[in-house]
């Protein structure tokens, strides 16, 4: 496919439940650049309602949007579990893939997503909206310019919480095919951040555990980690904070730098030190925002990426294979805590 010129570019979406209004949001907020032409849900109700919100034409079924839409691109919002099937299925059909994170909930099916978009010719992205929030890219090019020196010690809290009346809202919640747990759903932007900030991991300790929840998967996890480059590092996630969500930071130590960046959702930079000031430190204040969701504002930046490769003006800052990357890193963690044991990094030679 080529790039789409002289139009909007347009999207389509599947999945009208809790995160797609991010996504609403995002394509209206470039509505000069792309527009959403079908929606879909298999409750007919939900499908009529995110209709009647945004104008697109509703389905109640993927199978029919992809016989009649002409969209560019298929947004899969759906339950993570899905993702592999609807992403393979909207490849063959020759449409672009865009997923919500997790990109899978297994290895394989990560890797049959990229292999499907790639036998097909077609762009697959992976929505990792928070690589985009203003501290964690000043935090980026902290890294790239190698200010901290090297890094000696990383720290990632997700404190956060989810009732039980949140995992009983959906069947497919709190269940190993079709969600995952505190790693692999709340807690995989900030585990993402593990591999695209710091750098490759050589390997990783993990428990979980189910301590409050009536759900399949764990409430809780902890990890040790070691990355290839020396360093180590600490990864400590819960979903039973009391009474509401208090903390998603990242702590780096370094050489010549420390700095964390917390708030409840990365949204503020509580500590940023270097043995060398430079002009660009002044910004620091005005890179924090104020947040009531824990999952920023990073969605408008992500679809401007995404509309820009599709106009063939970019490159994806996040594909498939980006994608995998923090794939194959939860499905070590979940290995490591399921056989008591280090995993080593990459699984696959």
């Amino acid at each position: 496919m080529t790039g789409v010129k002289d139009r909007k570019v347009r999207f389509a979406l599947v999945g009208c439940g809790r995160i797609a209004k991010n996504h609403f949001g995002a394509i209206a907020t470039h509505n000069d650049r792309c527009e959403l032409v079908d929606v879909c849900d298999v409750v007919p109700d939900v499908a009529q309602a995110a209709a009647k919100e945004t104008g697109a034409r509703p389905h109640t079924s993927l199978e029919a949007m992809l016989a009649s839409t002409d969209a560019d691109c298929v947004v899969l919002t759906t339950p993570s579990g899905l993702h592999p099937q609807q992403a393979i299925q909207t490849a063959a059909a020759g449409f672009h893939v865009m997923t919500e994170k997790p990109m899978a909930t297994r290895w394989n099916d990560g890797l049959a997503m990229v292999e499907a978009c790639d036998r097909a010719g077609v762009k697959l992205f992976v929505v990792k909206q928070n690589r985009r929030n203003a501290t964690l890219q000043l935090l980026k090019r902290a890294v790239e310019a190698k200010r901290f020196g090297r890094i000696y010690s990383v720290a990632i809290n997700v404190f956060w919480t989810r009732p039980q009346e949140y995992y009983d809202s959906a069947k497919w919640r709190g269940t190993w095919e079709f969600d995952g747990g505190a790693y692999m759903n709340q807690a995989s932007h900030y585990i993402d951040l593990l591999d695209w900030l710091i750098g490759p991991l050589e390997s990783v300790m993990a428990y979980t555990a189910t301590l409050a929840r009536d759900i399949e998967v764990e409430d809780t996890g902890v990890a040790a980690l070691r990355w290839r480059s020396g360093a180590l590092g600490t990864l400590n996630v819960t979903m039973l904070t009391h009474p509401k969500n208090f903390e998603g930071s990242i702590t780096i130590l370094g050489e010549n730098g420390t700095v964390r960046i917390g708030g409840v959702a990365v949204n503020e930079i509580q500590h940023w030190e270097f043995a060398e000031k430079l002009p660009e430190d002044d910004e620091i204040a005005q890179a924090n925002y104020a947040t009531t969701s824990v999952y920023g504002f990073g969605h408008p930046l992500y679809y401007d990426n995404v509309i820009n490769v599709l106009t063939g003006n970019a490159e994806p800052e996040t594909d498939g294979r980006e994608g995998l990357k923090s794939l194959e890193l939860l499905i070590a963690l979940y290995m490591s805590a399921r056989d008591g044991r280090r995993v080593a990094l990459p699984l696959h030679y």
